[in-house]
């Protein structure tokens, strides 16, 4: 009996992380600006504090995206769940969908930068009750945008017989991006996200530590932890990670250099990670296919400083064509 062919890889996608400038028409063009590069997603944060606190809110700025553009699919790098009860966020986000035409991501986090939660005056609970509280918020988002009426009775939230409208286009739930380093969010993730998004550790709003979360053998680890959990909803999973440094420089000698003192990490890691694309175009497109075969990794995530300069990468790799399914 021949045996199966092996699954094909997933194709690539590619997303920008961006603060969203309080400036209209400066939004709007850079919401052109990166469709028209051709990456996949645009992603807005959801913080109150810090560098991105002077810039616009994330739904109406995702709203807005979605106006001046046609095929890009707009999310959040991720709402803080603590900050909107669960309905609230769920009929705010179906309303996106439907006013993007089914353009959204549903990115969603429990919530970790201490600032904001000190400047707002919310209680900033232990990880476990944030992410136990995470846990069934993310129950009740899917089920406010189905088809029926419901109710849910957890530790932290109850619901009555509630139905979500409006309905969003992407049934029965847009894609929903689970983000996690530590071990209880990623399988949350693994169990609940459509996409999972594997990150550094984050511990009292920053990345730490630094000297082992850069190691190829942490992501090892994670992917196994996820596909452990996942079981046959794996190959329903897209994996994402965010790309914490990017030098498309022909210079990939001195770029590594550089990275591995901002790291503090061996250069020998700064080659191996996801986490730092670094080097000429050619080699970076080898290093993700790599990451692809190793890890599964298909869905690429930059910031803004590197928009231009890694348009280059997403020419050769970048796919657009239909969205992800939703419903794992």
């Amino acid at each position: 009996m021949t045996p199966p062919p092996p699954p094909q890889p997933r194709r690539f996608r590619f997303g920008v992380s961006v603060p969203p400038p309080a400036d209209p028409q400066q939004w709007a063009e850079l919401a052109r600006r990166v469709e028209g590069l051709g990456y996949d997603v645009l992603l807005v944060g959801d913080h109150f504090t810090g560098r991105t606190a002077g810039q616009l809110a994330p739904v109406p700025a995702m709203v807005a995206a979605a106006a001046v553009t046609r095929t890009l699919r707009l999310g959040a790098l991720v709402f803080g769940n603590d900050f909107r009860h669960p309905l609230v966020l769920a009929k705010e986000l179906a309303s996106v969908d439907v006013l993007s035409g089914g353009r959204l991501e549903l990115g969603m986090g429990a919530g970790w930068m201490p600032s904001d939660y000190e400047q707002l005056g919310i209680a900033m609970d232990s990880a476990r009750v944030r992410i136990d509280r995470f846990g069934e918020a993310i129950q009740i988002i899917r089920q406010a945008m189905g088809p029926s009426p419901f109710s849910f009775a957890g530790e932290h939230y109850t619901v009555t017989r509630y139905e979500g409208f409006p309905k969003p286009v992407q049934m029965p739930a847009p894609p929903v991006l689970i983000g996690g380093g530590g071990e209880r969010m990623l399988r949350i993730a693994a169990r609940q996200a459509d996409i999972v998004d594997i990150n550094l550790q984050l511990h009292a709003g920053r990345l730490v530590p630094r000297r082992t979360i850069m190691a190829a053998e942490g992501m090892d680890a994670m992917v196994e932890l996820v596909r452990a959990t996942a079981g046959e909803r794996m190959e329903r999973i897209e994996l994402s990670h965010r790309a914490f440094h990017v030098d498309v420089s022909a210079s990939r000698a001195e770029a590594i250099a550089s990275a591995s003192l901002r790291f503090e990490a061996p250069e020998s890691r700064i080659i191996e990670t996801p986490f730092a694309l670094i080097g000429s175009r050619n080699s970076i497109v080898e290093d993700l296919l790599r990451s692809r075969e190793r890890w599964g990794l298909s869905y690429v995530i930059v910031g803004p400083d590197c928009i231009d300069s890694f348009a280059p990468v997403v020419a050769v790799l970048g796919t657009r064509t239909r969205p992800v399914a939703a419903g794992g």
